[in-house]
């Protein structure tokens, strides 16, 4: 192929890629959710200048979702486990703020793609709420209820050491310049005038590219149309012009694919840990949506034993007053009793208020709005789910669950990518350790064409017919290659001593080390919290026994003592007294551990990392913040 049709089609090429990558830009992005891109608007010109127009991005959206509404009746919130889970998903802050984490990765990858530098956007990972009273509502000791279980701070790996990636969109120049000149001369034998004046009409237009493997190239196009004065000119006015490719290549720094693509690889890894980033977010929410959810239903249910404990104090309150009307008993009796129901007033009123508090937190936890919704505000939280404890617990063996956790987990996932995304980053630092050398060459084509000049007195001759015309003979001459120049060369620059580069290159390296000790610091947490989960789990189940056997115990207590007093074996009401107060302590110890055996089992879960499987949790439906699942209030909510 000719020199010259070699260089008209990698110019060619050059304008169609910027074409390809315009329209590739401007690709309209898809509706997630309450999240949403607006693509450019269609035009005449449509991807020419698509790329140029702003993106518009959907307004927060601060409004719950229809579910919460539909969930009210006669200002009761009725709520199930699973209306929980899909409220959380739906309407909690922390989900929705996570949620914007892969839109905000996958622009910087767009940006990494056109050459641009990588921009941290990393969002982390926000702790749920807790219970308004954990008196003895305990947690496994994993760690996993104190945020050391995964909770990030941030998402992927942002370096920008090493050579500086190139620009990979295209970039196209124009200049124009129209211009008059006058000059006196001192000296007119050349011009053969006093005072030369030119009027002179310069083009010049371009586009350069570079790629991956550490070419640039630069094709350009220059014209200049002169108009002068001077009857000296062969050709007046005349154009003169040259297409001109420029190539250089990096030979040592800034050479190859993984060098100057390193950027990309760590921003589509960086959506991998986005995209990790909000599932450890909907896992940590839901756990502690469902450890509020199962602590206010033990609230509720500790309300109803202080409920009965005051109703069975005021009972023993009037019957002791009728047996001192009747003279059976002394009258320090009452008092006695009295107290007993202040006292079980007051335990009252502390578990009334502690579901109060809990039913702020959860609406808090469900809620856009939070405190600010009066309607929410006013409306009480009605469980109508109960704790169920299995009457026998299956567990695989430790050394089974532990490579499952192993490989559910999102933090050991994340960090792994990480570690890829720093020995990218490493490739980088290692290439600016090497000198500069650059090769470079140069094809020119020039071309001269003009009419003859009127103010010529033929003193030199006629001009040659070849440059004779107008532009079609600027253009032949230029694809003829009539008057070509080449040039061709290196350029070397080597740094002596290169501190810096070997610093940043041993600096990767220990952050390296770091990240690869801090992945098998993850796998060990893994294994302690699977082995804490299942001894947890075991050891909440039997506490729940143990408290069930207790309160049956004092339940018997109660009634032996009050035959014995009903009989007239022992006329002191102490022992039934005291049988009462042990009943109802028993009873909350109760409703504690069955507490407790909710939060082992979440933390369980959380622990092998299957929070979403087990609570049929799905991935997408908590991007988007949509949930299939229909919510029904039963027909006649209690």
């Amino acid at each position: 192929m000719p020199k010259g049709t070699w260089q008209m089609a990698f110019s060619l090429k050059l304008l169609a890629s910027i074409l390809t990558a315009s329209s590739a830009f401007a690709q309209s992005t898809a509706i997630r959710g309450e999240i949403y891109i607006e693509p450019p608007k269609k035009t005449i010109l449509g991807p020419l200048i698509r790329p140029y127009q702003h993106r518009f991005i959907a307004p927060v959206n601060v409004n719950n979702t229809p579910r919460l509404e539909s969930l009210v009746r006669s200002g009761n919130l009725y709520l199930t486990v699973d209306d929980v889970i899909a409220l959380a998903l739906e309407n909690n802050v922390d989900i929705a703020i996570q949620r914007y984490g892969p839109f905000l990765s996958r622009e910087v990858l767009r940006r990494a793609e056109g050459g641009g530098f990588l921009r941290n956007v990393g969002t982390p990972v926000q702790s749920g709420p807790v219970s308004v009273s954990l008196a003895g509502v305990s947690v496994n000791t994993n760690g996993l209820a104190t945020g050391s279980s995964g909770i990030g701070s941030g998402g992927g790996i942002v370096i920008q050491l090493g050579p500086t990636p190139p620009l990979l969109d295209p970039q196209f120049f124009a200049y124009a310049n129209f211009q008059h000149s006058t000059s006196p001369l001192s000296n007119t034998i050349l011009s053969q005038t006093t005072a030369l004046t030119n009027n002179t009409r310069t083009f010049q237009t371009g586009i350069t590219q570079s790629f991956l493997t550490g070419t640039s190239a630069q094709a350009t196009f220059y014209t200049s149309r002169s108009l002068v004065n001077s009857p000296a000119n062969l050709l007046n006015p005349a154009t003169t012009a040259y297409i001109d490719l420029y190539i250089t290549q990096n030979l040592l720094q800034g050479f190859g694919r993984a060098v100057n693509g390193r950027n990309i690889v760590v921003a589509k890894n960086n959506m991998k840990v986005t995209d990790l980033q909000l599932k450890l977010q909907v896992i940590t929410t839901i756990s502690s949506v469902l450890n509020l959810y199962w602590d206010l239903v033990s609230f509720h249910e500790d309300v109803r034993i202080k409920q009965q404990a005051l109703g069975t104090a005021q009972k023993l309150f009037e019957d002791n007053k009728k047996q001192v009307e009747i003279g059976s008993l002394s009258r320090i009796e009452i008092t006695r009793a009295e107290a007993e129901v202040s006292a079980r007033e007051e335990e009252l009123l502390i578990a009334l208020t502690n579901v109060a508090q809990q039913e702020t937190i959860l609406k808090n936890t469900l809620s856009r709005t939070g405190a600010a919704s009066a309607t929410l505000d006013e409306v009480h939280i009605v469980p109508l789910d109960r704790i169920q404890v299995p009457q026998k617990e299956t567990l695989k063996p430790v050394n089974e669950l532990i490579p499952e956790a192993l490989a559910a987990r999102p933090e050991v996932e994340q960090t792994k990518i990480n570690i890829e995304s720093s020995l990218a980053n490493l490739t980088g630092t290692r290439n600016s350790l090497k000198p500069v050398l650059q090769a470079f060459a140069d094809f020119t084509n020039h071309a001269l064409s003009g009419g003859p000049n009127p103010l010529y007195n033929g003193a030199s001759g006629a001009p040659d017919p070849y440059f004779v015309g107008g532009y079609s003979n600027v253009a032949t001459q230029l694809f003829r290659r009539n008057f070509p120049d080449y040039s061709a060369g290196f350029a070397l620059n080597i740094p002596f001593r290169n501190r810096a580069a070997q610093a940043d290159y041993v600096i990767d390296q220990l952050t390296l080390r770091q990240s690869e000790l801090q992945l098998q610091r993850t796998v060990n947490q893994v294994r302690l919290d699977v082995k804490n989960a299942v001894i947890g789990l075991q050891q909440a189940r039997v506490r729940y026994e143990a408290a069930v056997r207790t309160r049956v115990l004092a339940e018997q207590t109660l009634d032996a003592e009050q035959k014995k007093f009903q009989f007239s074996l022992s006329p002191d009401l102490t022992g039934v007294v005291q049988a009462q107060r042990d009943l109802a302590l028993d009873q909350s110890a109760e409703v504690q551990a069955l507490a407790n055996y909710t939060h082992a089992k979440v933390a369980f879960q959380q622990a092998l990392g299957t929070t979403l499987e087990d609570n049929h949790i799905s991935l997408q439906e908590a991007a988007t913040g949509r949930v299939a699942h229909v919510s029904v209030l039963p027909e006649n909510p209690k």
